[in-house]
């Protein structure tokens, strides 16, 4: 008897795990700053100028919803987030970068300068089910209401568009093209199902390996042949069983492209795609080297060769954080009536990877998560699509704009802060040369 339904996963796990977060968030307090950011005045105008933007904002972050565009296609949404500058008094370059769909706009001046990152693009199928039209526009508000009073507070704020953080790596392609050279911070924000002031996000490579055997008739003279599929179902194989020995925060998950195109016919080639995923820089390149033993041990295992391809896209690196930056997001989410979360309250193996990670590797970087949907809705998913077009997702526009104008002037104007965010930063080990490190 044939069942064509799959077998509907266990949800008591899942159940488990909200429940238990539901106790842990009850109880937990959000980060405090010892800096007091900018003045009262500034602080003020700021969030007269975010709440004028308002609807501006959260017509636009409706309008990219209903319209998603692919990673390096953004061409409407990058246009639309443009015509909202504009409208508001300032002048974008749309096309930085190297990457058409790139955007920058900034305040006249000199001093510190921080940029406020806007992403835009969609996934396939599921148009904005990360929720980059609240991405977006929270930095457009960001901008906006921090632009203010920039020069005033002895700095600079700008808006970068970065394209296709959904596989596309558009941080690190600006990044070597030297878009952020003149960049001393970077603040943005990522929509979730829950408010959490500091969240990892684990570093990503992608491996492609492609097999190479000898094709033969597989009943006639299987003996001449040289079993590629063989080969790539060792190496799958070999993952699955390393996975025992992984540490919990790192993740690999593969599929086959090509396993040959008959049964009668032993393949000649045979292809898997996998992601690597892991916590921190080091440990990502200690799996990566060791994925790299299972596809050499697979090969010569079945006579076949081997073909290693890394990276067809940028490698992304984990975040690294800035408790000081987190701290003044958290007192200025806190007006708001959020409750941003600390670490360790919701469950840290409920993330993904993300391009701001490279960044965060160069510069001080804040990535706070903002609640727009229920505590069990996941990302890329259809639920979190829905969510992120509905009224919540309106709220967290408004909410997440004014708090990343505040955390910008708040850089700007109060030295000392700026002080404990770089020294921060340099204490975790400083600059890192990203294009280099996985060489």
């Amino acid at each position: 008897m044939t069942h064509a339904e799959p077998v509907p996963p266990d949800d008591s796990y899942l159940r488990s795990l909200v429940e238990a977060t539901a106790d842990a968030v009850a109880a937990a307090e959000p980060l405090s700053s010892p800096h007091t950011g900018a003045d009262e005045a500034a602080r003020a105008e700021v969030t007269a100028a975010v709440e004028r933007s308002s609807p501006d904002l959260v017509a636009l972050s409706q309008d990219l919803h209903a319209h998603p565009e692919e990673g390096f296609a953004e061409h409407r949404s990058v246009r639309a987030l443009a015509d909202l500058l504009e409208r508001h008094g300032h002048e974008p370059t749309v096309g930085v970068g190297g990457l058409d769909t790139a955007l920058r706009v900034s305040t006249p001046g000199t001093g510190p300068h921080i940029a406020v990152l806007a992403e835009y693009d969609a996934l396939p199928g599921l148009g904005h089910a990360c929720g980059h039209n609240i991405i977006c526009t929270t930095a457009a508000g960001g901008f906006l209401g921090a632009a203010t009073v920039a020069e005033r507070l002895g700095g600079r704020v700008s808006l970068i568009g970065t394209p296709a953080e959904e596989g596309g790596g558009g941080k690190e392609i600006l990044a070597r093209a030297g878009v952020f050279d003149d960049v001393d911070a970077v603040i943005m924000l990522h929509p979730f199902s829950h408010d959490v002031a500091l969240h990892p996000f684990l570093g990503r490579r992608q491996l492609e390996m492609v097999f190479h055997g000898v094709g033969a008739h597989a009943s006639a003279q299987p003996f001449m042949g040289r079993n590629a599929l063989d080969a790539a179902v060792a190496a799958y194989q070999g993952v699955s069983a390393l996975r025992q020995q992984l540490p919990q925060s790192d993740r690999v998950h593969g599929v086959f492209t090509d396993g040959g195109a008959r049964p009668n016919v032993i393949p000649a080639r045979a292809a898997l795609l996998f992601y690597l995923r892991s916590q921190h820089p080091e440990t990502l390149r200690d799996l990566a080297a060791r994925m790299t033993s299972i596809a050499e041990g697979a090969a010569a295992m079945t006579g076949c060769g081997v073909e290693l391809t890394w990276d067809a896209q940028a490698a992304y690196l984990p975040i690294r954080f800035n408790t000081a930056l987190a701290a003044r997001w958290s007192v200025n989410q806190v007006i708001t009536g959020r409750k941003p979360l600390p670490p360790g309250i919701v469950p840290e193996s409920l993330t993904g990877s993300t391009d701001l990670g490279n960044l965060s590797y160069r510069m001080p970087a804040l990535h706070p998560m903002l609640a727009v949907s229920g505590p069990a809705v996941a990302l890329h998913t259809k639920e979190f699509a829905a969510a992120a077009g509905s009224a919540t997702g309106d709220a967290g526009v408004r909410d997440g704009a004014l708090g990343l104008a505040l955390t910008a002037a708040d850089y700007l104007g109060d030295a000392e802060l700026r002080k404990a965010v770089h020294d921060e930063f340099e204490a975790a080990g400083g600059a890192l040369d990203v294009p280099s490190f996985f060489a």
